[in-house]
Formats: C-alpha cells, sequence, structure tokens
C-alpha cells in the first residue's frame, strides 16, 4: 500500500514536472534606461510586441502597425493602401455576415465583374457592368451585417477606433478597456486573418468623397507637389495616399486581396499596448491568438535612388487660399543620422522663442507666420521651411527672409547656449508625451514603422547631446545649399479639376438588428468588473486663498517635476475689445530691463513656456514648464506685466497682420464656413462680426494698450495650478510674486450674444467656388438643464456618435453621401445658454438635396434599433467605469462644471440613470425635441451649381455675401 502511494506521487511529479517544461516561456528584450520600461517579444512568426505598463487607467492604449503604405500601392491601382485600410472595418467570414456561404459566392462575383469593369472602355458597356455589380451588391447587402466591427468595439467598450494610412504605414487604433484584453486579442486575431471586401462599391463612394474633398485643399495640393518634385524617382512622389481618380474610377478588389497576402503578415507587423495590464499574462493571449498568423518573405520595394538637386526646383500651386511657401530640402530616411541632426537644426530655427526663425521673422513680425519642420519618411525625409507673407510682400520676398535664417545658421549666428536649452526643452516634451498611454505607445510605433530600433529611440536625446556646434555649422554648409524645392501657393482661381463622378448606386440593405454568432459570444463573455472612480471637488481639489482674496485652486503632481500654472480671468473679448487686442500685442513687447527677445530667450533656457489666450469670454495667462524654474518663469511674467514697454513699430505690424489675417480667412472654405455658422446662428449681431473696424485698429495707440494690459491684473480672477509645490510654498510664492494691489475689480459687463430662434424653415446660403459643399442644419432647444445630460447623452451615442450610429450607418454606409457626416444635441458651455440640435455633412454639390432630405427623413423617422441602443447605452456604462479623470484634467472639469451651475461630477446621474433607460426613452426624446422641428438649413457651395428652385422648398432662402458674414 506504502509503495503503491509512492508510485502515484512519482507519476505525479512526472506529469507535473513535464507540463512544466512544456509551458511556453516567452523571452522579451529591454532596454537598459528605458522611461517606459518597454518589453518587446518576437513571436515564433515574426510578431513583434511591445508592451509598456502604465496604470494611469485601467484602460490600454493599442495600435497594430503594419509596414506597409501607398509607397507599395501597385502603380496601375493607386490608391490601394489606402482602400484597403477602409475595407479592414467590414469584417471576415466570423463577423459582419448572417451567412458567409452564400454572401461568398455573391463577393465573388462582384470581384470578377471589377475586373473586366476596370479595363472596359466602352461607356455603355461600363454602365451595364457596373449596373451589375450594384443589382449583386444590393444583393449581398442583404446578407451583410454593416458596421459590426464597430459594434465588437462598442461591446467591448473601445474607445477611439480608427486607422490611417501613410506613405510608409498603415496603422489601426483602439482604447480598450483593462478587462477586455483577451475579448480583443480575438476580434484582432480574426480581422487580420481574413478581411473580407464585403459592401465593396459603396465604401469605394466614400473614398471618392474622401478624393473629392482633397481636390479642393491647397494643403494638400502643395503637399503632394512637393513631393513630386523632390522624389520624382521614388514612390513617394511618383503616387499620392488617396491614389489617381482615374484608379479609383477603376478599383480591383483581386489586386486588393493580393496586396493584403504580401504585406499584411506578422513577419511585417507590430501590436503596441501601453496601459493597465500583466505582460506575462497579456502575451501568452496575443500568441494563442496572434500567434496563427502565418509569415511569409515580404516583398523589397525596389526604386531608382533619387539624383542630387543641384539648383532650386520651383513649382507653382494655384487656389483659393491665401498665398503661402513651401521650401524642402531631401534628406536621408527617419533611420539615418541625418534625422538627429535635423531635429536638432529645426530647434535652432524654430522653437516659438529664441530660434532664428522666432527672433528674426515671427517677433520681429517680417512675416505674418513661420516656421521649420521635419517631414521624416522610412526611405528619405523633408527638411521644410514654410511661411506665409504679410500684406504687400511677395513669396519670393518670403522666401529670401527664410533662407537667410539658412545662412546664418551656416555661419554659426547662433547662441551656444541654445543647445543645452534646445536638450532640456525636448527632455522636456518627452515628459509630457510620456504622461499619456496614447503618446507612450505612439513613440514605439513610430520607432518600429521606421525601422528604428528601440534602444535607438531611447537614446536619441543622449546622442543629441553629442551635437556640437562645430557639427550643425558643417553640416548646414554641407547640406543647405541650392538644393531645395519651393512650392509657391499662389493664389487664384485653380485650373479645373476632374472629380470622381457619383455614380448610380441602390442604397444598400442595413441589417440592424442581425449579429452573427461571433458578436454573441463576444458580448456574453464575462470579465473581471471595473468600477467607476467620480471625482469628489471637495477632495480632488484644494481650495486655497492667496493675498486679496484671490482664489488658488490646486491639483498635486506626484507623478513628475513639471507644472501648469494659470491666471484665469472671465473675461474676454465681449466684455473688452480693445483688451482681447493688448493681451495679443503683449508677447511682442519687453520691459524696461529686457527686450522681447531677451525675454523669450530666458524661457527657452528655463524650459518653461508662457502664453496669454484671450477669447471670447475668458482670457488664460499661461505658465508653464520644469517647476524648479517656476519661481523664475513667474517672476519674467510678472514683470513683463507690470512694465510692458510700448512699441508703435510692434503694433503697427500686428495691426497689418489682423487685417492680413481677415483678408486671408476671406479665402478659405472653413473659416467661411464658420462664418457662415455664426450668421445663421445668432443673425446679423453674430459673434464673428463683433470686432474692432480697421479704422478702429489703425486708431489703436501703444499706450492705450499699455495701460489694457497693466489693468488685466485690477480685475477678479483666479488662480489654477498643478505641480509638485505644496500648498503652502505655492500660497507663498503667489503672495511673493504676483503683482495685485487693492481690492480688484468686478469685469466690465459682456456683450451679449443670443441665438435665433428657428421656428420657421431658413435656409443661409453663401458662395464659395468649390465642388465639395459645407452643409448644416440647426434647430434651437431650450436652456441647460442638468437633469437632461442622461437623455442628451443617451440619444446622442445611439443616433449620431460613432461608427454604429444611425447617421453614420444611413448617411455614409447606406447612401455613400460623404466622408463625414455626424449629428449632435450639443450641450452649452454655460448655464445661461441654449441647446443646439448641430447637423453637420461635406457632400459632393450634387447631393445636397439628397443630404438634407436623409437628415429629415432620419430626424422625423428616426429608426429604432434595440441593438444598436444596447450598445450605445452600454459603451457609455463601460466608458464611466473605466475612465479616470487625473491631473490638470481634475481642474479642467471643475470649471466646466462651474459655468454650467454644477457642484459634482455630472458623470454620477448618467451612471445612475442610463442602466433604466429604454430605446423608448430616446424616441421621446427624438418626438419631444427633433422630429418635425422647424430649422435653419446652412449651405457654403458653388452658386453656379445650385438649383435655388428646388432649394426654396426647404424655406425661404436668405443669400448671404461675404461681407455679410464676416462683418468687413
Amino acid at each position: 500500500m506504502k509503495k503503491t502511494k509512492q508510485l502515484f506521487i512519482w507519476i505525479a511529479f512526472i506529469l507535473v514536472s513535464a507540463s512544466a517544461v512544456a509551458q511556453k516561456q516567452y523571452k522579451y528584450e529591454t532596454v537598459a534606461g528605458d522611461p517606459l520600461n518597454a518589453r518587446i517579444y518576437t513571436l515564433d512568426n515574426g510578431l513583434k510586441v511591445f508592451m509598456t505598463v502604465y496604470k494611469d487607467a485601467p484602460r490600454i492604449q493599442t495600435f497594430i502597425g503594419v509596414k506597409v503604405g501607398s509607397k507599395n500601392d501597385p502603380a496601375e491601382t493607386t490608391g490601394l493602401a489606402h482602400y484597403f485600410e477602409h475595407m479592414m472595418f467590414k469584417g471576415t467570414p466570423n463577423f459582419g455576415t448572417s451567412d458567409w456561404n452564400k454572401e461568398k459566392v455573391l463577393i465573388s462575383k462582384i470581384d470578377s465583374l471589377f475586373e473586366i469593369y476596370r479595363v472596359q472602355k466602352d461607356l455603355a458597356k461600363r454602365a451595364a457592368t457596373y449596373h451589375l455589380i450594384d443589382s449583386i451588391s444590393y444583393a449581398a447587402s442583404k446578407i451583410a451585417i454593416p458596421n459590426e466591427y464597430d459594434k465588437l468595439m462598442k461591446a467591448i467598450g473601445s474607445n477611439g477606433t480608427n486607422a490611417a494610412t501613410s506613405n510608409d504605414y498603415t496603422m489601426y487604433v483602439e482604447d480598450i478597456p483593462a478587462n477586455q484584453i483577451e475579448n480583443w486579442a480575438k476580434i484582432q486575431a480574426d480581422r487580420f486573418s481574413s478581411p473580407v471586401l464585403r459592401l465593396f462599391h459603396t465604401e469605394l463612394e466614400t473614398v471618392y468623397e474622401e478624393k473629392n474633398m482633397s481636390l479642393t485643399q491647397d494643403r494638400r495640393k502643395a503637399s503632394e507637389a512637393m513631393l513630386k518634385a523632390l522624389f520624382p524617382n521614388h514612390p513617394y512622389g511618383k503616387q499620392t495616399t488617396l491614389g489617381e481618380t482615374e484608379h479609383l474610377k477603376n478599383p480591383s478588389m483581386k489586386n486588393i486581396r493580393e496586396f493584403f497576402a504580401k504585406y499584411y503578415v506578422p513577419n511585417n507587423m507590430a501590436i503596441i499596448m501601453s496601459g493597465d495590464f500583466d505582460p506575462d499574462q497579456t502575451i501568452k493571449i496575443i500568441d494563442e491568438n496572434f500567434g496563427k498568423l502565418k509569415s511569409s518573405t515580404v516583398p523589397e520595394l525596389k526604386f531608382a535612388i533619387e539624383t542630387p538637386i543641384t539648383a532650386p526646383i520651383e513649382k507653382d500651386v494655384l487656389g483659393l487660399d491665401a498665398e503661402n511657401l513651401t521650401i524642402a530640402y531631401r534628406f536621408n530616411g527617419a533611420n539615418s543620422t541625418d534625422a538627429l541632426m535635423l531635429e536638432m537644426i529645426s530647434n535652432l530655427l524654430n522653437n516659438d522663442k529664441a530660434g532664428l526663425i522666432d527672433v528674426n521673422i515671427n517677433q520681429k513680425q517680417t512675416m505674418l507666420g513661420a516656421g521649420t519642420g521635419v517631414y521624416g519618411l522610412k526611405d528619405y525625409s523633408a527638411f521644410i521651411l514654410a511661411g506665409t507673407p504679410k500684406e504687400g510682400q511677395t513669396l519670393e520676398e518670403a522666401k529670401k527672409l527664410l533662407l537667410d535664417q539658412i545662412e546664418l545658421l551656416k555661419k554659426g549666428q547662433f547662441e551656444d547656449w541654445m543647445l543645452e536649452a534646445t536638450i532640456n526643452n525636448l527632455v522636456l516634451q518627452k515628459v509630457k508625451e510620456y504622461e499619456t498611454n496614447r503618446g507612450r505607445a505612439s513613440a514605439i510605433l513610430d520607432a518600429f514603422l521606421n525601422d528604428i530600433e528601440w534602444s535607438k529611440a531611447v537614446n536619441t536625446i543622449n546622442d543629441m547631446k553629442k551635437i556640437t556646434k562645430a557639427d550643425i555649422v558643417a553640416f548646414a554648409n554641407k547640406n543647405f545649399g541650392s538644393n531645395y524645392v519651393v512650392i509657391y501657393k499662389r493664389q487664384g482661381t485653380p485650373p479645373d479639376v476632374t472629380k470622381v463622378e457619383k455614380p448610380k448606386i441602390t442604397p444598400i440593405f442595413i441589417n440592424r438588428e442581425m449579429e452573427s454568432t461571433f458578436l454573441k459570444n463576444i458580448k456574453n463573455s464575462k470579465v473581471p468588473e471595473i468600477k467607476p472612480v467620480f471625482l469628489d471637488y471637495t477632495k480632488d481639489l484644494k481650495q486655497l486663498t492667496a493675498k486679496n482674496n484671490i482664489k488658488i485652486i490646486y491639483k498635486d503632481n506626484s507623478e513628475n517635476k513639471t507644472f501648469n500654472l494659470y491666471y484665469y480671468f472671465k473675461m474676454g473679448q465681449f466684455n473688452d475689445p480693445i483688451a482681447e487686442i493688448a493681451m495679443s500685442y503683449l508677447p511682442y513687447l519687453g520691459t524696461s530691463k529686457k527686450t522681447c527677445e531677451q525675454i523669450n530667450q530666458e524661457f527657452y533656457r528655463l524650459a518653461c513656456d508662457f502664453s496669454v489666450n484671450a477669447g471670447n469670454e475668458e482670457t488664460w495667462v499661461t505658465i508653464s514648464g520644469l517647476s524648479d524654474k517656476m519661481e523664475k518663469a513667474m517672476s519674467i511674467v510678472e514683470e513683463l506685466i507690470a512694465d510692458p514697454q510700448a512699441n508703435k513699430e510692434a503694433l503697427d505690424n500686428l495691426v497689418s497682420d489682423i487685417l492680413k489675417s481677415r483678408a486671408d480667412a476671406k479665402l478659405n472654405q472653413k473659416a467661411n464656413f464658420t462664418a457662415l455658422v455664426d450668421y445663421a446662428t445668432f443673425g446679423p449681431n453674430s459673434t464673428q462680426r463683433y470686432l474692432l473696424s480697421e479704422t478702429e485698429l489703425k486708431a489703436l495707440k501703444p499706450e492705450q494698450l499699455i495701460a489694457k494690459i497693466k489693468e488685466m491684473m485690477e480685475f477678479e480672477h483666479s488662480i489654477l495650478y498643478y505641480g509638485p509645490e505644496s500648498p503652502e510654498k505655492l500660497t507663498e510664492l503667489v503672495n511673493k510674486l504676483h503683482n495685485v494691489k487693492g481690492t480688484l475689480k468686478t469685469p466690465p459687463t459682456a456683450k451679449v450674444f443670443t441665438e435665433q430662434e428657428t421656428n420657421e424653415n431658413k435656409v443661409y446660403f453663401a458662395q464659395y467656388d468649390a465642388k465639395q459643399a459645407y452643409l448644416q442644419l440647426l434647430s434651437k432647444g431650450g436652456l441647460y438643464n442638468a437633469s437632461m445630460t442622461p437623455s442628451v447623452s443617451l440619444y446622442n451615442a445611439y443616433f449620431g456618435g460613432s461608427m454604429n450610429s444611425i447617421v453614420f450607418q444611413e448617411l455614409r454606409e447606406k447612401r455613400s453621401l460623404a466622408y463625414t457626416a455626424r449629428s449632435t444635441y450639443q450641450t452649452p458651455t454655460y448655464s445661461t445658454k441654449p441647446y443646439m440640435n448641430s447637423s453637420f455633412i461635406a457632400t459632393q454639390n450634387d447631393k445636397i438635396f439628397d443630404a438634407f432630405n436623409a437628415y429629415n427623413d432620419l430626424f422625423n423617422n428616426m429608426p429604432e434599433s434595440e441593438g444598436t441602443f444596447n450598445l450605445a447605452k452600454d459603451g457609455i456604462i463601460s466608458n464611466i467605469n473605466t475612465e479616470r479623470i487625473t491631473r490638470m484634467n481634475i481642474i479642467w472639469n471643475y470649471i466646466s462644471a462651474q459655468r454650467r451651475g454644477l457642484s459634482y461630477d455630472i458623470r454620477k446621474d448618467l451612471y445612475a440613470k442610463i442602466p433604466t433607460m429604454t430605446v423608448k426613452d430616446v424616441k421621446l426624446f427624438n418626438e419631444q425635441f427633433i422630429k418635425n422641428k422647424t430649422k435653419t438649413y446652412i449651405i457654403l457651395s458653388k452658386e453656379a451649381d445650385i438649383n435655388f428652385g428646388e432649394l426654396e422648398k426647404y424655406g425661404k432662402v436668405i443669400k448671404l455675401t461675404q461681407s455679410d458674414i464676416f462683418g468687413y
């Protein structure tokens, strides 16, 4: 009996030992001195996994990066990488479909038909083929489940669902709760194993809209011209990320499938995670799911090496926006030794305070604005100087000013201390970047996608410390000569561009209530519970009192040695337009002891920042940086506000620049639309029109503005602080340094702007010569009511809040009307302001009436979907459970509550009420506040393309000029 027992024990020991040996061990690399303490795993199939733990909140920022971008597009189907990125949201054989076996037959037919369609030249045959594609696609849509990927993400409580395609890479983004790692991994592994190109032709129409939008964006056109000139032999210059119009008209599903098979392989990908999780457990989960992906050899991109540029290459781009220019030099890629040097040079030229461009151009106001940047790409990079000319200044004159700064750099005409100061400021930037999981994950992602070893990325600052002034001067003289490209973005009517025409598409069938088994399993899975943490303003903040009864709102920073300090005034432009100009004047001034240049240099040396922001209703004086330099930084700001010296030339330049900026705004589509919406909201008494006239501006005197600056500290204000100083030490510093005397005055009464009633249908129209119209619909609600917050939040999440919302499904997914469409019942910022139901869409001029009709149909016949509703409701609760408001955001949350007259965290109301609500509550909200409401229709479009007879069916049409909407 004893021997038998011993035998069993021995056998058990052998089995346990064998199990322990068989259990997979996961090795990882770390980097000495890594502030993120990242672990770097490599799975057997080559997939890289980067993990950095940061328990800021029970959430995890995830990126999946793939080293493939538009440079890898087949030459005959450019835009393919970007289009495939869109298709990655359409599901797999396991989700996004109610019957894959039936659906795949139809998708195969569509695939084959597109191969015929793309090579057909006969227009009648093309039309017939497309009609067949459309009819089969409609049949397939009855089987498909649109946006089920987004439903999956909503089910697990993910935020920030997104993706992006660049020249070199494609990345996929999710911010997930810490208790949903396993579900996230299952979904993503399935998605990256077998994506299905379903609902292909409707998503292609969305890409058309994105392409058409780009055709009137001067900035994009200038950027594409720059890349074309810099890289004539490389795909960076030979093809664009959005693709050629002709290629978008003739897509190939076959090429897309082959593209995926070539490049979306694990040895060409990485998963990056930053947040609250256990790496040992998480790597097992990732391996169990992503370890099944099969590796293969990734095709090497072959391209002809660019020949040196020996003389300036000049190109003109014509567009409606204001004139500007871009100068670009070609360099080696982001993983080269050039990259460190260029980053240092960019900061020596332009750091917003003490760079050559800052001192000689921006502070002296010799241009409207100028700056530099490094456009880092994997195979090559570009060093860029950019600027906007002043009134009466030619682009050629502006170019000379920028190139003059390069010449000063080549001569070494910058202070030696600038190198150390630049390093200190870059260190500060990294500290702030690493305060968020997104910032931490982004840093790792950037390194991976550019083939930079993390060990090298971690030591970037140390490597930059080794750069000497002599190194910079030698590098500049060697590399900055006549070897540049200059793009003159000139103002004028551009040549007519061929937009992607709207094909005849049958709106697809929306299966709202269908759910795949895959989704049901995810929703029914059990995960550890996470409880919410609400703010308690009496405990999470300290209320201090300094001299003159100044209130200090204090939050300690126990994480690092940085600080943020704000002088917060509840007064702005609406209280005193001249004071707003005065605060804009302040950054150009010096004191009786220091020049403006010396003040900015001091801030740069301290690795601290100072800014003034005068808004409509509030003014902020902001000081931030390294905490051990706070006292010195405060002293400089206090001295400047107490002793600003009049500078007539600076004022004349400021006035000139304001007038030039106003003129430039009239050329910009978005600025025109903003002004039009403001006029439609407030009428002739609009906020955009409340400004000093040209005559009033030119009549301003330096002494008048100096008096306004000094007077600012005489008005009531608070101090907001986030930093490591103790409350006692902070109060002591404020009492010592803050230059206030006597009883503080009540701010002057602000001008009141009242939103127009929307009790009759009106149409406000303004002309802008573009192929894409900007549209908005407005209806006014009642004044802010805190008790409505749960209903408003749930309605917004259900109706217009995500890819799974009613608006997205109906306007983009079903009807393919736009790339961008949204609708929000806007909560006012202040308790004295009303709610506004606001809906926006950017669409082609020939789709305006379709868009208005679609919105009205949704408002008046809002679809009811239990599935969509439950996802919206669960998403709100999940976000509250896992959201943690921390650091300076606690103070901002408190300020926001104060504006609405609240004394508590409003999320408590949502958490208590929303779980009890039903879809009937959303329907009731719609009927009470949305359905059949008269409204204001707003259109910014090309007048020649509008049928005004048709437009009058929506209400009285009011045509407005630019003078009407801008007020000047």
